[in-house]
Order: C-alpha cells, then structure tokens, then sequence
C-alpha cells in the first residue's frame, strides 16, 4: 500500500469512514453475534429472531444482547487496520460508520482504539445502503469523507463520498466504484478461493466413517452387494458428519479462537465467511440425507439418531463432563450399527461392547489432549468445555480404564463359539489383544506428553507406531483366517 493517497485524503481533510462487517472484519456481525446466541443458549437465538418483524436493525439488537461475541479474538484485516493507522498519521480523522449494532460496533473500536468516531444501528434505523449515505452526508457533508466498504450496498455511499476505497471487492464491484465518477483505491483481491470450503469439510475427518465397513468385514460378507451398501453409507455419513462439522464451527467460533490450532479452521480465521456456513450446512444435511433414503428406510432412521445426537453434543452436550465423552463414544459406536444395518450383517454383543469401551477410551484420549494443550497455556480450564486442568489426571484414567477393559472385551470373545466358526486358527487372535493392550497404553502416554492431535484416530493415520500396530493386527486376524 502506497502512503502518497492515504497523506493526500488526509491532508485534503476528509474523515475516513469504515464500514465493519467484510471490511473491518473478515467476517459478519449479525452472523457472529447469531451462532454466538446459539452457542450460548440455541432457544435465545430463535427468540431473538422473532424480533426481524421490527426490522433488521432489532433483529441486530436483539441478537447483540443475546450473544456474548469475543472481539478481541475476532478476524480483523491487518491491510485495512495498517490503513486507518497511517491516516491517523498523517492527521486524519477515522470514523467506524456500520450497520452493526451500536453496542458491538462500540466494544470493537474499544478494543481496537483507531477511531475518533462510531455510529452503528440502533434497534430502529439499520445504518446500510441509502441510511448509511444519507447520515455521513448530514455527518460530514457531501464529497468531505471517504469510505472504506465491501459491499454492492456501499456504491450508494460511494456515489456522495470524495474517495471510494474498496476491500476485497470483486472486479465487477470494483469497475461500478470506478464508474461513479470518484476517486477510487482499492485494497485486497477479487480472486476466489475455494480451499478453506474443502477444508470446512473436514474430509481427513472421514477416515472415522471407514467403521461403517467393518460388520461387513468381522462378518465376513464379502461381497459386491455388501461392499456397494457400506460404500453407500460411507458416502451418506461423509456428508451429514462435514454437515455437523460446520455447524459445530459455527457454533465454536469463540473457543476455536482461543485455541493455538483450532484458531486457523476457515470460519474461526475469517477465510471463509460464516454467511456461508449456514448454507453449507444445509446443503450437505439435505444430500446425506437423500442418500440414506436411497439405501433403506432403516438407515435414514440411524442417520436421523446419528444426527439428532452429535447436534445435540454441539449445543448442549459438549460442555458437560463425562456426558459429553459418553456421546462421542456413540457417535463412533453409531457408525458401526449404521454400517450393519446397510450391510444387513447382524452385529453381535462382543462388537458392540468392544467399540463402546475402545472408543470411550478415544473420546476420552480427546479430551485428555485438549487439557494437556490448556495447562501448556497457563489456563485453567478449556474454552467451552466443562473441565478443568486439574482433571487431567482423572480423565487419563479414564482412558486407560475403558482402554484395557476393551481388550478384556476382546479377550473374552476369542474363547466365545462364534469365534472358532468364523475363523480356523483362532489361537492367532490372541495377537490382536497384545498389540491392543500396547496401542492403548502408548496412545495415552503420547496424549500425556502433549503431542496428540485433536483427533486420536487421525493421530493413529498419521502415527507410525499406531500404523505398525494397525498392520499387525490385520495380520494376526488375517492369519486367524486362513486354513
């Protein structure tokens, strides 16, 4: 950015209005103080939105006292912050002139101390488009302030400002700015990128729906029809969980921002604006779900369970100890019956307590790394989570417990009938139970020395250990198998 138009605006004494909402900030106001209402008590974000029937400007209102947005975590624009400071350098007068509500519009100038001014919407009149031109017009005058937006709705205020400065505006906003006959700059890019919307989808997160494939496997239905189904199902449960993903985003703006990793997924950063979350979310619900009709009515009805549950964990569950560990351990334990019920491969009472067990030990493993992650902070508790540091050695337990009484499980099965039909050499499976007992024990200590990812079982890809104990115990069970 050249400093020569910033000293020549300022110099020529025009105030520099800035818009918020995608300029500002990378990302919306009325979006964030909504999924923060949401994330804080979903049933006062729907009252507040009883309120648009008086206008956006109330909607605004009432959404900014239902919801308690972090502004000091917020995505702000470092280009656009670097402007507003040289124009105050070179003697300007800086203004936050949005259609956010007063209040929020308040707390972030607070935060940020760059302006001598702010206006925002106050519950009656929304401070946009014709309303926003017409007060810098009164404000300031006509052509005596430049204005910083982003939006289709600011080439009305461009048109009665001296200087129209667009941030990350497309080449067709870009070329109407230009076209208004003002002086124009222009900051940022017009270009489009499409990862952080793959990234949203957490697509290494689908490596969790490969279970629905195991009741095919330990059932030995090895066949196209089996295999198609459980595809089929894998497909369903990829979309609807990117569905929860998002959502659950959305939901944990505030807390993704806290947190030293979490801090860069597309919604918290700003790279992708939560406007579209809401979109994609719904779209990716709606395709899982045609795709759950298409294999059977029962399995929509799993997927129905599946996602009234994990909704349920991001708006209620999830801040509640034990409880919230409890669901996650179904949830991992739905993929396995939802892949049964597409299979139609009978599950058994030894799989199904395996997977309860093993996979309580993972959700715990979970949540035993996002503390070891706060105490290396020098914080007392997780953002958004009911725990506190001083849980850490409680919840290693608990891992280790549930860990080891799943390979008891697992123990027990090997001297059950069902394992000398199913396979030749069951003695070989024995194995399987060592490798376990060492996995779960190793994956703990690793978590305890604070070098686990979010995610244990996208820790376990990425592992090597874990990828050895993977492969040994496919070749004990393979052995196992063979005659």
């Amino acid at each position: 950015m050249s400093d020569a138009p910033v000293m020549s605006a300022a110099k020529a004494n025009l105030v520099l209005a800035v818009d918020l909402d995608g300029t500002l900030l990378k990302s919306d106001m009325l979006y964030e103080s909504f999924w923060s209402a949401a994330s804080k008590d979903w049933r006062s974000a729907l009252a507040a939105v009883k309120a648009l029937s008086g206008g956006k400007a109330a909607l605004k209102r009432a959404l900014a006292g239902a919801s308690e947005v972090v502004v000091e975590t917020l995505p702000y624009n470092d280009e656009v912050i670097e402007y507003i400071r040289a124009w105050r350098a070179a003697g300007g007068k800086t203004a936050l002139v949005t259609a956010s509500d007063q209040g929020l519009a308040n707390r972030v100038a607070a935060h940020l101390n760059l302006f001598d001014e702010v206006h925002g919407s106050d519950g009656t009149n929304n401070l946009k488009g014709n309303n926003k031109a017409a007060f810098l017009a009164s404000q300031y005058g006509a052509k005596a302030y430049a204005y910083m937006g982003d939006h289709e709705a600011d080439l009305l205020v461009w048109a009665g400002a001296g200087r129209a400065i667009t941030v990350n505006a497309s080449a067709d906003l870009r070329a109407k700015a230009v076209g208004l006959g003002v002086e124009a700059e222009h900051l940022g890019t017009d270009e489009t990128d499409y990862r952080p919307y793959l990234k949203a989808l957490r697509p290494h997160q689908w490596l969790k729906n490969i279970l629905v494939f195991l009741p095919m496997l330990l059932g030995h239905q090895l066949n196209f029809a089996a295999f198609f189904t459980s595809f089929l199902a894998f497909c369903a449960f990829s979309l609807v969980a990117s569905s929860v993903y998002v959502l659950n985003d959305l939901l944990d703006l505030a807390a993704d921002r806290a947190h030293p990793r979490k801090c860069k997924r597309p919604f918290a950063s700003g790279t992708l604006p939560i406007a579209h979350g809401t979109g994609l979310a719904g779209g990716l619900f709606a395709a899982g779900f045609v795709l759950s009709l298409v294999i059977s009515p029962l399995f929509l009805f799993v997927m129905f369970c599946y996602y009234t549950m994990t909704t349920g964990y991001s708006l209620y569950f999830k801040r509640r100890m034990v409880i919230d560990i409890c669901v996650l351990a179904g949830l991992y334990t739905m993929r396995i019956i939802a892949g049964g019920v597409a299979s139609s491969v009978p599950l058994s009472v030894w799989l199904l307590a395996f997977s309860v067990f093993l996979f309580f030990s993972l959700a715990a493993v979970k949540r035993q790394a996002e503390l070891v992650d706060t105490a290396k902070a020098g914080k007392l508790s997780t953002s958004g989570r009911g725990y506190h540091v001083d849980d850490l050695s409680i919840i290693s337990q608990m891992a280790l417990a549930s860990g080891y009484v799943s390979v008891l499980v697992l123990a027990l099965y090997m001297t059950s009938p069902q394992v000398s039909l199913l396979y030749s050499n069951p003695s070989v499976l024995w194995g399987i139970c060592l490798v376990l007992l060492f996995w779960v024990s190793w994956i703990v200590m690793t978590t305890h020395r604070g070098e686990m990812h979010d995610d244990p079982i996208v820790f376990a890809v990425k592992d090597r250990i874990s990828r050895i104990c993977g492969l040994l115990a496919v070749g004990f069970a393979i052995g196992g198998a063979l005659s």
